[in-house]
C-alpha cells in the first residue's frame, strides 16, 4: 500500500458557462504500476491492486484553473466534483486544472494535475458505452466479464474489429485534425478501472475523451463489478446534455443491457439535440424488442442504426452524411 494521501483527476469537460471536473482523494491505495505481461497471475494481482484502497471522506479540496480558485470537499466516498464559470473566454482544446488536498490548516496534503476539454461549438459530440459496444466484454454474463478482466491487460483486451476506425473518423467529422469532436465515454464500470481503461483505448488507437464511470467499489464488491449503476447512466448522459445545449450528440451502445432503452429516454426528452443512435446487435434474442424502440427513436426524426459489424456502422455513418 502507498500510505500517503493522494489526488486522482479524471478528464473534465465543458463550456464558458460550465466546466464539469471529477476526481477521489484517497488516504491511501494500492500501487498499480500496470506491467503489460502475458502472466494471469500478473494480471489478476494488477487488478485486484486497482480495488485496494481507502477513500478520503469530507477533506477540503481546492482547485484552481488559470486565475481562477474553488474550494469544495470530497464526499463520504472520496469522490469530488467541482461545477464552475469561468471569469474569461476559454478556447476550444484541453486545457489543465490542478486540484489540492488540504488539511485543516490549509496546507497542502496532495496534488495533481487533470485536463479540462471545451469543444468548439459548431462540432459533433458523441457518447458511448463501453463494454460491448467497444470492448469486447461479455457483460451480460458475470463468469465471462471476470474472465475477461482478470487474465488480461488493457494491451491484450479486444476492441471490435473497425471500431477504432469508425470513432476516428467520426473524430475528425466536419472538423479539423487540430479541433477534433469530443468523445465521452459513459459506463457502468467503476472509478477503480479508469486507468485501465483510458490504457485500453490508447493502445487501441480509440480517441481520447472523458470518461464517466460508477461509484468506486472495494475488493469486496470486486464480483459485482459493472453490474450497477444503469440509472446512473442515464443520469450522466443526460448532464452533458444539459452542460452543451448547442451540440449535436450521436450515441453508441449496445443492446446486452439497459442502452437501447436509455437512449429512447434520452431521444423522448432531447429529440433535436439528437443527431443519430448506434446500437450494436450483441444479444440476437433481443433484436426485435431492439428495433422496436430503434422505430421509436426514428419517429423522432433521429437517424437509428442496428449493427452487429462495425463496418455496417461505417456505411450508415457515410449514408447520412456524418463521414465522407
Amino acid at each position: 500500500m502507498n500510505k500517503s494521501v493522494s489526488v486522482k483527476i479524471y478528464h473534465g469537460y465543458g463550456h464558458k458557462h460550465n466546466l464539469v471536473v471529477y476526481g477521489h482523494v484517497f488516504k491511501r491505495r494500492a500501487k498499480t504500476s500496470q506491467i503489460y505481461s502475458n502472466n494471469i497471475f500478473v494480471n489478476i494481482i494488477h487488478l485486484l491492486k486497482l480495488f485496494i484502497l481507502k477513500p478520503y471522506p469530507l477533506v477540503n479540496i481546492r482547485l484552481q484553473f488559470f486565475d481562477q480558485t474553488i474550494y469544495n470537499k470530497t464526499e463520504k466516498d472520496g469522490f469530488f466534483k467541482f461545477e464552475w464559470e469561468a471569469l474569461h473566454e476559454v478556447e476550444a482544446g484541453w486545457h489543465f486544472v490542478k486540484v489540492e488536498a488540504l488539511d485543516e490548516n490549509n496546507q497542502v496534503l496532495a496534488a495533481n494535475e487533470g485536463k479540462v476539454y471545451v469543444p468548439h461549438i459548431t462540432q459533433y459530440a458523441f457518447i458511448s458505452d463501453i463494454d460491448d459496444t467497444v470492448m469486447i466484454s461479455h457483460s451480460a454474463t458475470i463468469g465471462r466479464r471476470l474472465r475477461e478482466l482478470f487474465i488480461k491487460n488493457p494491451h491484450t483486451r479486444k476492441t471490435f474489429p473497425d471500431a477504432s476506425s469508425h470513432y476516428q473518423q467520426l473524430a475528425l467529422s466536419h472538423t479539423e485534425k487540430n479541433q477534433p469532436n469530443p468523445f465521452f465515454y459513459v459506463s457502468s464500470s467503476e472509478w477503480n478501472l479508469y486507468d485501465y481503461l483510458v490504457e485500453t483505448f490508447k493502445f487501441n488507437k480509440l480517441p481520447d475523451g472523458a470518461f464517466l464511470l460508477n461509484t468506486l467499489k472495494r475488493w469486496s464488491d470486486l464480483i459485482k463489478t459493472g453490474k450497477t449503476g444503469h440509472e446512473g447512466k442515464l443520469l450522466r448522459v443526460m448532464r452533458i446534455l444539459d452542460a452543451f445545449p448547442n451540440q449535436k450528440f450521436i450515441f453508441f451502445g449496445d443492446n446486452s443491457q439497459q442502452d437501447p432503452f436509455i437512449y429512447a429516454s434520452i431521444v423522448e426528452k432531447y429529440p433535436k439535440n439528437i443527431e443519430a443512435v448506434y446500437i450494436r446487435n450483441i444479444r440476437p434474442e433481443k433484436e426485435n424488442e431492439t428495433r422496436e424502440l430503434l422505430q421509436k427513436i426514428e419517429a423522432k426524426n433521429v437517424c437509428a442504426c442496428l449493427f452487429k459489424n462495425s463496418n455496417e456502422a461505417i456505411e450508415h455513418s457515410k449514408k447520412i452524411g456524418l463521414i465522407q
